[in-house]
């Protein structure tokens, strides 16, 4: 994997676990990093929503560490 995919790949998952602790918590770790209200009120569905994008980026995090090289014969 070049170093420009590993960059966009570390980007999603720091946007997936923020949106996992806005899902989870009703918290936004970014806006409170850089300014803003913290704290979001969400529906139940948007929530779960949410959660699952952050439990995505969770599931993406060994694909750092993997090597997806093609393998010819």
């Amino acid at each position: 994997m070049n170093w420009l995919s590993r960059v966009a790949l570390v980007l999603v998952i720091i946007g997936a676990l923020n949106w996992l602790l806005v899902g989870v918590f009703q918290w936004d770790l970014v806006t409170a990093l850089f300014g803003g209200e913290a704290l979001r009120s969400s529906s139940t569905l948007s929530r779960a929503v949410y959660t699952l994008v952050g439990l995505s980026g969770l599931y993406c995090i060994p694909l750092l560490f993997s090597d997806n090289r093609l393998k010819t014969s």
